[in-house]
């Protein structure tokens, strides 16, 4: 019975040995292996690694995307506006020894640096431009330069900033209606402005098109003029050669008689005089 149990003391030292001796990494952490404080190896690939167990102990920093919800605050723009902005960052930390130096791996102190440097950013970026550029650069302009106004200045931390947003940007509730009153006129003299050019464009195609047209009809007129002249010239030529042939000169003045008595008879009374000697009268007689 004693050896059995020395064999099991011994066999629960290596086991507990072994596991001492066991480093498992994770994927969304860095795994420091450190030797009396002193940090030997880093660990940042996920998987099973090893240790000297009791002298080699080990610190877990995280290795994923965090992000940093900023306390609101009012900031005053280059025409000396006040805004209040409520913003976050996203931020990783990339360097895990330096971060274990600078700021002994705690959350709670990288937070209180991320606080100064963004809100310092914000501030700078923000004094440096005008509230109607503010305004009209929320599709990602005024976050950029933000962000790229920081830099590497988290880099000594082992941090790396990867984007500062604003959630909110907002006027103080004291000069709101002033300033919405200003851009509404703003913006209502714009659109006059393009309404008085839209309507200077449309009087010069009127006024181009009504020339267009006048042209076209004159031409056209002309044209109708010239093409009913010809026609009348060929209709007396017609006659002419028609009233040239005996033949066929009785036939048109024949037509033409009843032409003539026709036009004449208008209206309810059917009677008319005729001196018998006119041409009319022969035709009607039969002589």
């Amino acid at each position: 019975m004693v050896k059995k149990a020395k064999y099991a003391a011994v066999f629960l030292l290596l086991l507990f040995i072994g596991l001492n001796s066991f480093v498992i990494t994770r994927a969304n952490e860095y795994t420091l292996v450190k030797q009396f404080g002193k940090v030997m190896r880093v660990e940042n690939t996920s998987g099973l690694s090893f240790k000297i167990p009791f002298v080699q102990s080990t610190q877990r920093i995280p290795r994923k995307k965090m992000i940093y919800d900023l306390i609101p605050s009012d900031v005053t723009t280059r025409d000396k506006k006040v805004m209040n902005v409520d913003s976050f960052v996203i931020w990783e930390i990339t360097d895990p020894i330096r971060y274990l130096s600078s700021l002994n791996a705690s959350i709670e102190k990288a937070e209180v640096r991320l606080d100064n440097v963004v809100y310092n950013s914000i501030k700078t970026v923000m004094s440096a431009t005008s509230q109607e550029d503010i305004i009209s650069g929320r599709a990602g302009e005024l976050a950029n330069a933000i962000t790229n106004n920081i830099g590497t200045s988290m880099d000594s931390y082992g941090i790396h900033i990867l984007a500062v947003e604003t959630k909110k940007l907002d006027l103080p509730d004291s000069n709101k209606e002033s300033v919405y009153q200003r851009m509404i006129s703003e913006r209502n003299n714009i659109a006059a402005q393009y309404t008085a050019d839209g309507d200077y464009q449309s009087s010069l195609i009127r006024n181009e098109t009504d020339k267009t047209t006048k042209e076209t009809v004159a031409k056209a007129e002309a044209e109708a003029e010239m093409i009913k002249a010809e026609g009348e010239a060929q209709y007396m030529q017609i006659l002419s050669n028609a009233y040239n042939d005996e033949s066929k000169a009785d036939f048109y003045n024949y037509v033409r008689s009843l032409d003539a008595l026709k036009s004449s008879l208008k209206g309810t009374n059917k009677t008319i005089i005729l001196n018998k000697n006119s041409e009319l009268a022969r035709i009607l007689s039969g002589n």
